[in-house]
């Protein structure tokens, strides 16, 4: 009886030490969610007036008879995809959902040159059949306009010689309590269809529309790691708030058995006593 005791204050010891991390790590990730939070608030501003901005400038553009390789499918085969996932563990279904969308992706494109945004993306990968081109393990914890720069400067590389299209695969984030894995399209651009009016720009048209799309490809990836990182910790606090009240519902049930366990060992003890000294009468 006194090993099963033992046994129990051990699992007990276990139990709270693990309480203690879950409980800090949500304690963290509720004061990450409103940082993201913050940082996603600031760039939606772009990420929403960009488009009609760009779909302006394009269709000037056509109307003075230029194009742009970024408007138009790529010369190679298949896709490049833009896998973002998390760096590090215990944020629920966060790794599983990307990846698995990722996977699902890119066994109906056939033909997948990779770029693994995490670290969970590119252990996932590395053994599928996909080539890897570019990775960013512990690159973006915290999204800023350089990072997706980096990465748009890998995906210039690939499109449009390389490649037909070019996919992300990222989380969206809807609220703190919803967030989806999606499937986004950059490139080729699809600005919304407006009509062409005449545009006074310095310096001309071409140059400005070449620049205005590495902008908002550059802004549009920026949201799309903002998000995800959004996600990331909204998920993980989610998780370790269930892992934390689950620890609280184990510490009852062993705490329940260990006094049961220390109950039943006292009352055999005295058991004992009272049959040894009901021997010891009955001896005299």
């Amino acid at each position: 009886m006194a090993t099963q005791t033992r046994q129990i204050v051990r699992r007990i010891n276990n139990v709270r030490h693990v309480r203690q991390i879950t409980k800090a790590m949500y304690a963290i990730s509720a004061t990450q969610v409103i940082q993201r939070k913050r940082a996603l608030q600031a760039a939606l501003p772009f990420s929403e007036r960009s488009p009609e901005f760009l779909g302006e400038l394009w269709a000037s553009a056509q109307a003075e008879g230029l194009s742009h390789p970024w408007f138009e499918k790529g010369e190679g085969e298949g896709i490049a995809l833009l896998v973002v996932n998390a760096d590090r563990g215990l944020c629920g279904r966060y790794v599983g959902e990307v990846n698995r969308t990722a996977e699902r992706v890119a066994k109906s494109a056939g033909q997948v040159k990779l770029l693994a945004g995490g670290e969970k993306a590119r252990v996932f990968f590395r053994s599928r059949p996909w080539e890897i081109v570019a990775s960013y393990a512990y690159a973006y914890d915290r999204p800023k306009l350089a990072d997706a720069e980096r990465i748009l400067e890998d995906v210039q590389a690939l499109f449009p010689k390389g490649v037909e299209e070019v996919h992300v695969v990222h989380m969206s984030f809807q609220g703190e309590l919803r967030q989806k894995a999606e499937q986004t399209r950059l490139l080729p651009i699809e600005p919304p269809s407006v009509a062409p009016r005449e545009i006074l720009a310095e310096p001309e048209v071409g140059t400005l529309l070449d620049i205005a799309a590495r902008v908002h490809i550059a802004g549009k990836l920026l949201r799309i790691l903002l998000e995800a990182k959004a996600s990331e910790q909204a998920i993980r606090r989610q998780a370790m708030k269930t892992a934390t009240d689950n620890a609280d519902e184990m510490l009852e049930r062993l705490t329940l058995t260990y006094n049961k366990a220390r109950q039943h060992g006292i009352t055999r003890e005295l058991a004992d006593i009272v049959g040894g000294s009901e021997a010891l009468r009955e001896g005299r």
